[in-house]
């Protein structure tokens, strides 16, 4: 139950709502209570996500074809493929059809094997490469960025060329961007423990165990389901392969129909959002700051890229 609520608290902050707040409601120094603030800027659907990314892969091919290079964007993946599988799964559809990802899986380390841009890059005589990498992010010149962590430490990462000229045109300050979606992307770490202890959460996610059992999938939790479905294609191997495709469809319909029947969605959202309205202003702000830069690039990618088939 706690890793599988971890795996919650590492996505939620991308579909759920932020307000601000400080502390756990229990008031100032003077016993004044705070005032929430909803974030007003809504966080970016996963199609939304997906098009900003292929915005920026067109951004960089263009950028890259000036400087004399070749740069092949990354869309070998549908739309419905591009779909990311989180704790509650619960579009009948895609369960049906896709179970719970593992050939989409499959297909996307393909293609990463396969890294067309990787294999040009290589084959460029040793000048032509360093100026490839020129382009492309700024070599070992390249500026710095940095991010604190709200647990301490920071994140660093290297920015420049044809990367830098991408993200500048899509969010406009890419330090500004990285900051602020490292820290928004990290901070459930604040809350994560209240959250797995959660009574309302933890009496969903028992009421969608006990629907699994009645559907002859006996699991604690949605984590646990996908992981009994991939350790049992381990067992079954490469030559059982559709044998355990069928299964994994299977148990994927059954979670999403226990996830609608317990309405497990709403209440993992309702209660990610009563620990995000707590976090301290500070975080508060990044957040909003970071989905405000992402609106934004999503704003100008529809107008470079087209949305995926």
């Amino acid at each position: 139950m706690r890793r599988a609520l971890m795996s919650l608290c590492a996505v939620a902050a991308l579909a759920t709502a932020v307000v601000t707040g400080c502390g756990d409601g229990a008031g100032d120094a003077r016993g004044q209570t705070r005032q929430h603030i909803g974030v007003r800027t809504p966080a970016l659907t996963w199609r939304q996500e997906v098009r900003v990314n292929d915005a920026l892969q067109r951004l960089t091919s263009r950028c890259m074809g000036r400087q004399g290079f070749s740069y092949q964007e990354e869309r070998d993946l549908t739309l419905q493929e591009s779909r990311p599988v989180r704790f509650v799964q619960d579009d009948l559809t895609w369960a049906r059809t896709y179970g719970y990802g593992s050939r989409i899986e499959t297909k996307g380390a393909r293609l990463r094997e396969r890294n067309v841009n990787g294999t040009y890059r290589q084959d460029l005589p040793a000048t032509r490469r360093a100026l490839f990498d020129d382009a492309l992010d700024g070599g070992d010149g390249a500026r710095m960025l940095t991010a604190p962590m709200p647990n301490g430490g920071e994140i660093r990462k290297r920015v420049g060329g044809c990367t830098e000229e991408a993200e500048r045109t899509l969010y406009g300050d890419p330090a500004e961007w990285f900051r602020t979606s490292k820290i928004a992307l990290s901070a459930n770490s604040l809350y994560a423990g209240r959250l797995m202890k959660d009574p309302q959460l933890t009496a969903a996610v028992r009421a969608w165990s006990a629907c699994m059992r009645e559907a002859g999938e006996p699991y604690p939790d949605p984590q646990a389901a996908q992981d009994g479905v991939r350790a049992a294609a381990v067992r079954l191997g490469a030559a059982r392969a559709d044998e355990a495709f069928a299964a994994e469809r299977r148990t994927a319909v059954a979670d999403a129909d226990c996830a609608r029947r317990t309405s497990l969605r709403a209440v993992a959202t309702a209660r990610e959002k009563h620990y995000l309205d707590r976090l301290p202003d500070r975080y508060v702000k990044d957040i909003d700051t970071y989905r405000r830069l992402g609106r934004q690039a999503y704003d100008r990618a529809v107008r470079i890229v087209p949305e995926r088939d």
